[in-house]
């Protein structure tokens, strides 16, 4: 079991505060790097043709290994697994004190920081604070914690229509989108998680369909080192 932080933005922060999200997509990488298709042994779709070169060994780590291989993604020990649990970080604003002090829950009545996704914050914090990117988030600020359930490998655009809806979206217009006010609005929910992901990534990223993390996990309203494993 591993402790690690996993960035979300105010949409899903609230869709995971409100219960419709459970699952996410992360674009695989190991040690930041995106896998190559290494070939001879299948299709594009195979993710034992999937991997990255490692020169000190004169071979390749793959996505999936086959028997005898000697390491695949999930023996590294950066990837993900069931048991893991996760802090997230979002968007934030800190109190005057905690600006001006760096302070801890305990020196200003756990209530340091403002959660961007709860809205605009009162004037104690917006005043005299500036809204901080969710990467620097420390631990202790958390206030949800994931379990992770299940772990899946698959590419991008093999998400189904029940994954997508678990990705935390919500019916508006007659549709799905992101939240109710119809952001990242589609047909189905399929058709909105392609918009959502895009706008997360970049255009062209479904598109370019890489592999992807499918995490499923279980939230838990509190902080990280508060939560009971």
């Amino acid at each position: 079991m591993t402790d690690r932080p996993i960035i979300f933005s105010a949409p899903m922060v609230r869709a995971l505060i409100e219960g419709r999200k459970f699952q996410t997509r992360r674009i695989l990488k190991l040690a930041g790097r995106l896998p190559d298709y290494v070939g001879g042994r299948g299709f594009t779709h195979d993710p034992t043709c999937w991997g990255w070169e490692d020169s000190n060994n004169g071979d390749y780590v793959t996505i999936e290994k086959e028997d005898g291989q000697r390491m695949g993604w999930r023996d590294w020990r950066g990837a993900y697994r069931a048991g893991d649990r996760l802090y997230v970080r979002e968007a934030f604003q800190g109190h005057s004190a905690y600006e001006a002090h760096g302070y801890k829950p305990s020196d200003w009545g756990n209530k340091p920081i403002w959660y961007c996704a709860d809205g605009e914050p009162d004037p104690l914090y917006s005043a005299s604070s500036r809204k901080r990117p969710s990467i620097h988030m420390p631990r202790w600020a958390s206030r949800l914690t994931l379990t992770v359930t299940d772990v899946r490998v698959q590419r991008l655009q093999d998400i189904t229509e029940d994954d997508a809806q678990a990705e935390g979206l919500v019916q508006a217009y007659e549709g799905w989108a992101t939240d109710t006010q119809g952001r990242c609005w589609g047909p189905t929910a399929r058709d909105s998680f392609v918009q959502l992901f895009d706008s997360l990534h970049g255009d062209g990223v479904w598109e370019a369909n890489p592999w992807v993390v499918a995490l499923t996990f279980d939230v838990h309203r509190g902080n990280i080192d508060e939560v009971q494993p």
